[in-house]
């Protein structure tokens, strides 16, 4: 009875283990669990990724867009009509001459002078010609940046005393150095607060005016050849820079400083399109080409390289005015002699 017993227990014990033996071949080996696991993982970081790039697409950004200086030259109307008792088709078809080849070998004498122009003496009046016509205003300043916001011309700063034309200038960087950068001040707020009893108050930017009459002086850099070929003294404009007077906030008067340097080689086509006002005879009028290469204009010597080893304006030398004056004199006597002076009589 006993042994029945024990073999019913073993036989028990035994059915036991099989049967667990069978549970475990039966359930899955853990990978695939860890791959699950792992699948969620990424789904929950891709939803985490997702859900920050949202949040900072939603954010709220800053539309205000940057305020860029600006001269606000207007667009020149042309007339819808006639506007002249004649025909005036000439003007469209000037084109300047070419300057004569001089080889340089045949320049036994070069000078460099920097000249300055004054729009208020008598001669220089056609310089500040406030008309306007077809082609805008007449100034010969608008005339410049005309050209320049249209893009048929290049300034090229004048920063440090650089006159080589090397940095070209964009026309709003030439708006900001002629009216500064835009100032942002606070202002009532007056539509949401008309009687001004919250005391609301608003940004808002100012921009200075361009004021084209603070432009009151050109300077003209060129240089003057001899050329032993023609036996000739010729005088090439190299470059034109406007200067700008510079006042204080009570009006006073500050410095005068030049704001671009144009290539006057470069110029002289778009010049020869513009006629320059004469008071006398409205209908006898030469181009501002004309202009220039004739000589029709008054200045006066500020700087040479005759006997200027550190290469100074005369006025940092010679501070009364009237002396320096007589000293750009004795500079241009100086390059009238020597071609007299290669003549025998």
């Amino acid at each position: 009875m006993k042994n029945r017993i024990i073999r019913l227990c073993l036989f028990t014990l035994a059915l036991g283990f099989l049967v667990e033996s069978a549970d475990a071949q039966q359930k899955k080996p853990s990978r695939p669990t860890k791959k699950r696991t792992t699948t969620a993982k990424k789904t929950t970081t891709n939803k985490t990724q997702n859900t920050t790039n949202a949040a900072l697409n939603t954010a709220p950004k800053d539309t205000v867009k940057p305020v860029i200086a600006d001269l606000k030259i207007e667009t020149p109307r042309p007339s819808l009509r006639n506007d002249n008792a004649i025909q005036r088709n000439l003007l469209k078809d000037r084109t300047p001459l070419d300057y004569e080849h001089i080889r340089e070998d045949d320049a036994t004498y070069v000078q460099r002078v920097w000249r300055e122009i004054d729009v208020h003496e008598k001669m220089n009046i056609p310089f500040v010609y406030k008309a306007e016509s077809d082609d805008g205003n007449q100034r010969f300043i608008m005339i410049l940046l005309n050209a320049i916001k249209k893009g048929d011309i290049t300034a090229f700063s004048a920063a440090g005393g650089d006159d080589r034309f090397t940095t070209p200038l964009t026309f709003s960087q030439i708006a900001e150095l002629m009216v500064g950068k835009p100032k942002t001040s606070q202002v009532p707020d007056w539509a949401n607060d008309p009687d001004g009893s919250k005391g609301l108050m608003k940004d808002t930017t100012i921009n200075a005016e361009f004021n084209p009459d603070l432009v009151e002086r050109y300077w003209i850099k060129e240089d003057v050849v001899f050329d032993k070929e023609s036996s000739r003294m010729y005088t090439r404009i190299l470059g034109i820079a406007p200067l700008q007077t510079i006042l204080n906030e009570d009006g006073s008067f500050r410095a005068v400083t030049p704001i671009f340097w144009v290539y006057y080689p470069d110029l002289r086509p778009m010049l020869a399109k513009f006629d320059v006002y004469n008071g006398r005879n409205f209908g006898a009028k030469m181009s501002w080409e004309e202009l220039f290469e004739s000589r029709m204009f008054a200045s006066r010597i500020i700087k040479s390289t005759i006997n200027n080893p550190n290469d100074f304006y005369i006025s940092s030398y010679i501070k009364d005015p009237i002396l320096a004056l007589l000293e750009g004199e004795n500079i241009k006597e100086k390059i009238f002699n020597y071609e007299q002076d290669l003549w025998s009589y």
